[in-house]
């Protein structure tokens, strides 16, 4: 089933990005009038836990250090990155890394090298056995990671049950609004 998952990404990410390339130019083009560097490139851990680049809309101000966001205060976040957050347009990037290899449109979020509690609870589940998604079974139900072993317990559970009916409802979900993205402190 993951070649059949894999193609779907491969495909839905290849449409999104044509069909959608209007929009994100667009959206680029507003965010050198927000911050000046509209796209927001991370190392993440991916696959197999190899470290890979996450492309997103810049949501917060330049100058934002490099820590999960429930660690970042609310304040850092620009009145045009709240738009893109709550509507979720800052991951349309993220689309190029899926269409790469380096993650699927359903998987467990990709997390940064620095947060080592939630590696380790990934790790002992055997989380980095699949790419790390856009969104997926904790996103829809606002697990972010600021709770490492509650994140790390539902990316498994969302692996065992991963099958071709919740890829879709994951997707069809997040894409009606459920969920609600990452938390900041004083943002929760």
């Amino acid at each position: 089933m993951s070649a059949l998952l894999r193609l779907f990404d491969f495909l839905f990410s290849l449409i999104g990005l044509i069909v959608l390339s209007p929009l994100i130019v667009l959206l680029y083009v507003r965010g050198f009038f927000d911050t000046g560097t509209p796209l927001f490139i991370q190392s993440r851990i991916g696959k197999d836990k190899k470290e890979f680049r996450l492309v997103k809309f810049r949501t917060m101000s330049v100058n934002t250090p490099s820590v999960g966001s429930h660690e970042v205060n609310v304040s850092s976040i620009t009145k045009y990155g709240s738009f893109l957050r709550r509507t979720k347009l800052d991951e349309l990037p993220q689309l190029w890394n899926v269409f790469k290899g380096e993650m699927s449109l359903v998987g467990p979020r990709p997390n940064l090298p620095n947060q080592l509690e939630l590696i380790d609870e990934r790790q002992k589940l055997g989380v980095y056995n699949i790419r790390p998604g856009i969104t997926g079974l904790a996103q829809v139900q606002n697990i972010d990671m600021s709770t490492p072993e509650l994140l790390a317990t539902t990316d498994q559970k969302m692996m065992k049950d991963l099958s071709i009916i919740s890829y879709f409802k994951y997707i069809l979900m997040t894409v009606s609004g459920k969920g609600a993205g990452d938390a900041t402190l004083s943002g929760k």
